[in-house]
């Protein structure tokens, strides 16, 4: 300590800084730099490696919002400050630093508050993993998100007003004053927040699932706090409060074990019937024996309806729930109808052959 107080001595000079003390503040200055570029391009990228959850988070790339990198900075020149005061004698004018380091502490606190509402973005890291139950995470990731910065705002007020030399208890109480009218006032707030919390709690859908809820179809994109936002099949956003959701059915494609597939074949009147059971029996025994039937005790074809002018056959299959296979399997049940139809003899019902045959 000694040899720093020898090398901060001598005649005050520009606002009152010695040679040496000036040059140790810069000194200070340089180090404070390092340590911020050092905490946002190495230690937090190494830091989300080992911490996070997901190997979405690649350290090599990923950086620390620019905020963090200054309040580390801040925070570096406020303590050297405070240390130099303590431990050594430095020359200068001590209204001067102090008062600059009050301004260094409060911005210190300042990108704090803006570094925390930005690392909220990397919730996800945390919460979201690779594995089972993903939609349920992401959800939770979603909302997580919104808690977090309104909880970094709202503190963010406190500790700006504190830092403002506002009586914090009269603040408080102020606020226990106008409870009950901030209260009514905000009930539909308050309606959808505690609707994101039953979301959370019944997980009627998850993000990425695909719903129809309150007249809305699409795919669930974010939850928040106060609303659920939904990505239509016209590729259109719309904004659902979560109150509107908590009180409405929940229709969720996204959930099903299997698809259903029931075409209808019609045919003419005069068909033949043990064609038409030949018919049943063939087209049954050829789908369920597809690899991409299920429920096969539950699948079947039958006569259901026998008019003045056509029969009608219904049939009863189930696919896994992939949309791509349902289309396949529509498909080629429409074409082996065709083929048993052909082997079988029958006729499909054309109206309007039976009309040019009437007149």
């Amino acid at each position: 300590m000694e040899q720093l107080d020898d090398f901060m001595a001598g005649e005050a000079g520009f606002l009152g800084f010695s040679t040496g003390t000036m040059t140790v503040m810069v000194a200070v200055i340089a180090l404070s730099v390092a340590s911020g570029v050092l905490a946002r391009r190495f230690v937090f990228p190494r830091l989300m490696d080992i911490l996070s959850k997901t190997e979405r988070i690649d350290g090599k790339s990923v950086l620390a919002p620019a905020s963090l990198g200054w309040m580390i900075g801040f925070l570096v020149i406020n303590m050297s400050i405070d240390w130099l005061n303590e431990n050594t004698s430095p020359i200068w004018d001590s209204g001067i630093v102090d008062t600059a380091n009050s301004y260094v502490y409060a911005g210190f606190v300042l990108l704090m508050l803006v570094a925390a509402y930005r690392l909220v973005d990397y919730l996800d890291a945390f919460i979201v993993v690779e594995g089972d139950n993903m939609a349920a995470r992401r959800s939770l990731a979603s909302v997580a998100e919104s808690v977090g910065r309104l909880a970094v705002v709202v503190s963010g007020v406190f500790v700006m007003a504190g830092l403002g030399g506002l009586d914090l208890n009269g603040l408080i109480a102020g606020l226990g004053i106008t409870g009950l009218a901030l209260a009514l006032a905000a009930k539909d707030s308050v309606a959808n927040i505690f609707g994101a919390i039953s979301i959370l709690i019944d997980q009627p859908f998850n993000v990425g699932d695909w719903i129809i809820v309150d007249g809305v179809e699409g795919e669930v994109v974010t939850i928040a706090l106060r609303t659920t936002l939904i990505r239509t099949g016209a590729d259109t956003l719309v904004t659902v409060p979560n109150a509107n959701i908590t009180n409405s059915a929940v229709e969720n494609f996204s959930q099903r074990r299997f698809r259903r597939i029931r075409p209808v074949f019609e045919f003419e009147a005069s068909s033949d019937q043990d064609a038409l059971r030949s018919f049943c029996e063939s087209l049954s025994e050829q789908v369920i024996s597809d690899p991409r039937s299920v429920k096969k005790e539950d699948s079947w074809v039958r006569v259901s309806s026998v008019g003045s002018s056509k029969i009608i056959v219904s049939t009863n299959f189930y696919c896994d729930s992939s949309g791509k296979t349902e289309r396949e399997m529509k498909e080629d049940l429409a074409l082996m109808a065709r083929a048993r139809a052909a082997e079988c003899g029958l006729m499909f019902h054309e109206p309007r052959l039976r009309e040019t045959h009437n007149s």
